[in-house]
């Protein structure tokens, strides 16, 4: 029985090179009762490229998604699984509270534009509307003996007077969920330090540089691997592991989860269904540090050939 209906706004990524968070968080939120309507004929926020190019058409293109949540009936607010799509969702929102700015979007638009729904991460609706115990009651298979470091980007809940979630410097909410889910959280000083994001399409080096940052805090606090809520984060982190070591001269293996995958593989989701098999390194080695009596049922993923 569905608990909450929300406009679902899925983001670029999720059509392509985030196939498995997509996945895997519809399998999450359908786990909770938590129903997501498609925004219907969304577009792209703009991510990056647009607020860098032209605020104006950057807020335009958020602005029509916003219009397009308000016609939806019977919705408790906005939600979207990307860092990036929320912050230029909850920006724009927050810009429109400007005469000035709202007129320059209308007259682009060449509608009237409002927007009342409450904007949110869908990590943040379960850490918030649900919490880590009633996440616990799902679970069925704990993550018991996985040690994980907790990423959460920069973009999660900066600027802290628009994102209005968690403690900016210092996040919780995923921590608290990893926990519940039987996993160790380890304790490390760079959750929320930058992976360098879309730069890796413009400035590689300066991409494995900080990734590499983070992994190794990540290997230092002993974990066996790194869970995120954010698509270009995993990428970065992932994908491009291989060229980090080659960059670095590093030898890491850290398998970067999507923490909705390992909610999915402690409540009972296989690890086909999570996806597995689509994260560059494999997870195997993690997946092995689970206690064997408490582990899910999964079959070592074959890594998919890592990008440079």
């Amino acid at each position: 029985m569905s608990t909450f209906t929300y406009a679902y706004y899925p983001g670029c990524s999720a059509m392509g090179t985030s196939a498995e968070y997509e996945a895997s968080t519809r399998a999450l939120c359908s786990r909770l009762g938590i129903t997501l309507v498609e925004i219907p004929d969304w577009n792209c926020c703009g991510s990056t490229p647009a607020h860098a190019t032209d605020h104006t058409l950057a807020g335009a293109l958020v602005a029509r998604n916003l219009m397009l949540a308000e016609q939806m009936s019977d919705v408790r607010g906005i939600i979207t699984p990307c860092p990036s799509c929320l912050k230029n969702l909850k920006t724009t929102q927050h810009r429109l509270q400007r005469p000035a700015y709202r007129a320059g979007i209308e007259a682009l638009l060449d509608y009237p534009v409002q927007s009342t729904l409450p904007v949110k991460s869908v990590l943040q609706v379960i850490a918030e509307d649900f919490g880590p115990q009633r996440v616990q009651e799902h679970v069925t298979r704990p993550l018991t003996g996985m040690k994980v470091a907790p990423y959460y980007g920069c973009l999660m809940s900066r600027p802290p007077d628009v994102m209005a979630f968690d403690d900016h410097e210092n996040p919780v909410a995923l921590d608290g969920l990893l926990a519940a889910l039987g996993a160790t959280v380890v304790p490390y000083a760079m959750k929320v330090d930058c992976c360098g994001a879309s730069l890796a399409l413009t400035r590689r080096d300066i991409v494995t540089s900080l990734s590499c940052r983070l992994l190794d805090a990540a290997a230092e606090a002993g974990a066996h691997a790194m869970a995120t809520a954010c698509p270009m984060c995993q990428m970065n982190l992932d994908m491009r592991q291989q060229q980090i070591n080659r960059d670095n001269g590093t030898q890491f293996h850290m398998p970067v989860f999507y923490y909705t995958q390992l909610v999915g593989l402690a409540t009972g989701y296989t690890a086909a269904e999570m996806g597995l098999d689509k994260l560059c390194v494999s997870p195997a080695g993690a997946l092995a540090c689970i206690t064997p009596a408490a582990g899910p049922d999964t079959a070592p993923a074959q890594p998919r050939e890592a990008g440079a």
